[in-house]
């Protein structure tokens, strides 16, 4: 028996053999990304993990920055007002001296 293959026949048998192996690269491809996949969404959650306990530092760090400045700002207008009452206390107690010295002449 003789069988002829035209170029038709040739080509098609071709073209079957290249998706058969382009069928093989593919389940291979995909073999090897899955884990590559799993490994990158654990390292996805755990970014996420991390990124969430930054904001709760970066939030109380925000926290206690207010209350600082708040505390600084309070010791100040303290101050503020004690150098009213020091320089008032200095006036009297300069308001006395002379008021001595009149005297005494």
């Amino acid at each position: 028996m003789d069988t002829t293959i035209t170029i038709g026949d040739a080509g098609l048998i071709i073209i079957g053999i290249a998706i058969i192996i382009l069928l093989f690269y593919c389940i291979n491809l995909v073999r090897n990304i899955i884990p590559a996949v799993k490994t990158l969404n654990r390292i996805l959650e755990e970014s996420e993990k991390i990124l969430e306990s930054a904001s709760q530092g970066i939030e109380s760090a925000n926290r206690v920055i207010e209350e600082v400045t708040d505390s600084v700002t309070m010791v100040s207008d303290v101050l503020k007002g004690n150098q009213s009452i020091v320089q008032a206390l200095t006036s009297l107690v300069n308001a006395l001296a002379s008021l001595k010295k009149l005297f005494l002449k």
